[in-house]
């Protein structure tokens, strides 16, 4: 173990990897950044410690200490700054980096569209858009599945939670994303870092995605205010809303949550929806299943909310998916002041790594972590887990407000699709490439298959 100078009463740290001769562990961690966190879970176990230039970081594996961050000593954590700095130059303060009352504030506000009810009214319009893509597809021809995903998920979200087509619109909106997750991403790595005034390809890449992000999401906010139609959806919510003091939002507070929750509801979706057809690809035993279970229960019709409760083995497979391939792979935590986590001080200012990736592969907590097995999802197997050994959706009180309607997303589109196409992996290399979100680096050919 080791100690950094500078710090109160010089905290000892846990257990940490040998440096690189520059930036601490940045060569490490970015350029094997998986096998890197994995690495530390086999050897130093529930908690790690690693440095990338100044930025220092406790990898937390252990589930009860991610109960202690996330819960327990809440109080003493807030959304990383690097995060806040980075992501909020797209999506301003919005529920996913705002912190303390104004996030309470905003998550109460938003809060109702994610009840379970209104939920449920969501439902058709799902299936609906993944028939739409079913019958877009032409029987042998292979697709780039995480491309479709993407676009199919995006109209869902656009459809459901603010009543807008944005199909015209699509293409941009991809390309937009693509520049924010690589942007955000590499916002570590930076070793030289020219003053904002400065000129750079990647700079008007970054705020033409934000103006695209703008001006598709204040379009849709200008037509429903000019309008002053009550939709029943996360728009008019966020617009009617007012909090106990009688203050409602700011346009730019709604455009803030309005493009959090678009872009983040259906880019992690779109991700779990393409690496649950990628692990289904790989083990047809478990696929026939699944088409059992929806030949069984629904013949040749689509199915409906009503319909959930009896494929339960469809649900399975999605959430081991989630398991192997975690859209929210990792996220962190940045002490607000010195805070005792297990027998270790996390020092003000540092930040604590949640990893979910290497949670969810802890032979400690799952017997054959690498193995694809959806019956640990079992209604008799699930109880068992331990708390905070499953993480997908984060957990305490920031726990995804989209977590649910995500589960039901992916349970209609998956038996939607599966119970009219085969999917065929087309490629010989599939690599995870963890930006914000896990996505297949280069996407993922796959051919469909008509049943």
């Amino acid at each position: 173990m080791v100690t950094y100078p500078g710090l109160i009463d010089e905290h000892t740290t846990p257990p940490t990897p040998t440096e690189g001769w520059f930036g601490g562990h940045i060569m490490q961690y970015h350029g094997n950044t998986l096998p890197f966190l994995l690495n530390n879970l086999h050897e130093y176990g529930g908690i790690a410690h690693f440095r990338v230039f100044k930025y220092h970081f406790y990898q937390v594996n252990d589930p009860e200490l991610v109960g202690q961050v996330l819960v327990k000593q809440a109080k003493y954590f807030q959304k990383s700054a690097l995060y806040k700095k980075v992501l909020g130059e797209y999506l301003g303060n919005g529920l996913l980096i705002s912190d303390g009352d104004f996030w309470k504030r905003q998550r109460k506000l938003a809060q109702p569209a994610f009840h379970t009810g209104r939920i449920h009214a969501y439902a058709e319009t799902m299936v609906d858009y993944a028939l739409k893509l079913c019958d877009r597809w032409q029987d042998g021809e292979t697709v780039n599945i995480a491309e479709d995903m993407m676009q199919l998920t995006l109209f869902i979200v656009a459809k459901t939670l603010f009543n807008a087509d944005v199909r015209d619109e699509a293409h941009e909106v991809g390309v937009a994303l693509d520049v924010l997750l690589h942007h955000v991403a590499g916002a570590s790595r930076k070793v030289v870092r020219f003053p904002e005034w400065v000129p750079t390809p990647e700079k008007f890449r970054k705020q033409q995605a934000i103006e695209t992000l703008n001006h598709i999401t204040m379009d849709i906010i200008n037509e429903r205010r000019s309008s002053g139609e009550d939709t029943g959806d996360l728009l008019s919510m966020l617009l009617m809303a007012q909090d106990e003091n009688g203050a409602s939002m700011t346009d730019e507070e709604v455009r803030n949550e309005a493009l959090t929750l678009f872009l983040a509801g259906h880019e992690t979706t779109a991700n779990a929806l393409t690496w649950t057809f990628y692990l289904l690809s790989q083990h047809p035993e478990i696929e026939a299943k699944v088409i059992n279970e929806i030949r069984t229960h629904l013949g040749d019709r689509t199915p409906t909310l009503a319909d959930l409760k009896n494929l339960l083995y469809t649900l399975m497979v999605f959430k081991e998916a989630l398991r192997l391939y975690p859209p929210a792979w990792a996220f962190s935590r940045q002490a607000t002041e010195d805070v005792q986590i297990g027998e270790y001080i996390i020092p003000k200012k540092w930040d604590v790594f949640i990893v979910p990736y290497v949670i969810h592969r802890d032979p400690n907590l799952w017997h054959d972590p690498e193995t694809f097995d959806p019956e640990r999802f079992s209604p008799e197997n699930e109880k068992h887990i331990p708390r905070y050994a499953y993480l997908p959706f984060g957990g305490g009180a920031r726990v995804c407000i989209g977590n649910s309607f995500a589960l039901m997303e992916g349970h209609l589109v998956l038996a939607t699709i599966l119970g009219r196409y085969k999917l065929n992996l087309m490629q010989d290399h599939v690599e995870p490439e963890p930006l914000v979100t896990l996505r297949p680096k280069g996407g993922l050919k796959m051919q469909v298959v008509q049943r």
